[in-house]
């Protein structure tokens, strides 16, 4: 698999998160955004934050990295 690495850049309201970092049994901005590029690139795409937050934190800004095929088309 040819890869593009992607940049994204974040602004989310934390107050239904339990924070970032995905966790087994709770809904995280991590787990999320990973179950949603898993629908859209049929494949899973681990994301990487360029910090953390808490449970019910807001971000404005917070960086995240991924790794997606060359080429794709969204399902």
């Amino acid at each position: 698999m040819e890869a593009r690495t992607i940049q994204l850049v974040l602004h989310y309201d934390g107050g239904g998160f339990a924070g970032w970092q995905r966790q087994p049994a709770e809904r995280t901005v991590q787990g999320v955004l990973e179950e949603t590029l898993a629908r859209l690139c049929a494949t899973v795409v681990p994301v990487v934050g360029a910090g953390r937050t808490d449970a019910g934190v807001h971000a404005r800004g917070q960086a995240a990295g991924l790794q997606v095929e060359q080429k794709w088309t969204p399902v």
